[in-house]
């Protein structure tokens, strides 16, 4: 497993290595002990599927509140999508600033996004599924989200803005200027 921390080094690229022959392949997507080895110590609680049936889908910029923040572990097991984590923390010198990383079936790649961050993706192709895992058990009202197309924050989508579908509650996320973050850095 090779683990990679982005221009922001608290989010990390995550590569399972994949053993094959000519029945097939096998791959560790997830060993506790090598995150731990990169820094990470958090204990994981909940595993989620999406399923999204078109390209263009988008999903966030989502986050939780304390006392129910969470961390996310995410791969696309179908598909392809673009996966962002937005610094969110009050001070830290990355605030407001973003990365992201294509993650596929194919490339095997997942995304480590913690607590602190803004995170969403939109999906690259047609029948997206994407898994992943959280920290803490999702709580309705420790909700927050930053609008998926603030140009203060100028995420460069990999597909036009035009060609993206993203439900109410996201279009009208507030600006990152808007909120009041609970995250401190």
């Amino acid at each position: 497993m090779k683990i990679t921390p982005l221009a922001i080094p608290e989010v990390l690229l995550i590569t399972p290595a994949r053993h094959g022959d000519e029945r097939g392949w096998f791959s560790e997507t997830f060993r506790q002990s090598a995150l731990e080895e990169a820094g990470f110590k958090s204990t994981f609680v909940q595993d989620n599927h999406v399923r999204s049936t078109t390209r263009g889908i988008q999903r966030g910029l989502h986050y939780q509140k304390p006392p129910h923040a969470q961390d996310k572990l995410l791969r696309c097991v179908v598909g392809a999508i673009f996966d962002v984590a937005v610094d969110i923390r009050k001070g830290s010198p990355t605030y407001g600033q973003w990365v992201g990383a294509e993650l596929s079936a194919e490339n095997r790649q997942q995304l480590l996004v913690p607590k602190g961050f803004a995170h969403g993706y939109v999906t690259l192709t047609d029948a997206c599924e994407v898994l992943y895992k959280v920290t803490d058990y999702y709580a309705p009202a420790a909700e927050g989200a930053v609008r998926w197309s603030d140009p203060a924050i100028g995420i460069d989508w990999p597909i036009s803005l035009a060609e993206i579908t993203a439900n109410d509650r996201d279009n009208s996320a507030p600006l990152l200027d808007e909120i009041e973050t609970p995250f401190e850095y």
